[in-house]
């Protein structure tokens, strides 16, 4: 099993806000996850977000891969595999 970290969209039209999750690769964008680890809001300036780094922290030690948006705000929360 692939396990990914990803966003995932909530909010209203034209008003997004997105969930870190960890989810299985296989599974779509809105389904099921297997755990939440933090938030993204790109509607305020700056960009908000609000990550638990230790359970990210775990997950990238137990192979888990972060996609090229989750990476960058990881990055910017100052985590590193």
């Amino acid at each position: 099993m692939a396990v990914k970290i990803r966003l995932t969209r909530m909010g209203k039209k034209r008003n997004p806000i997105y969930r870190i999750i960890v989810a299985d690769s296989r599974s779509p964008r809105d389904g099921k996850f297997i755990d939440e680890i933090g938030t993204y809001d790109p509607n305020t300036d700056p960009s908000t977000y609000k990550v638990d780094a230790e359970k990210a922290k775990q997950w990238l030690n137990n192979g888990a891969q972060p996609t090229e948006v989750v990476n960058k705000i990881f990055k910017l929360a100052g985590i590193e595999k």
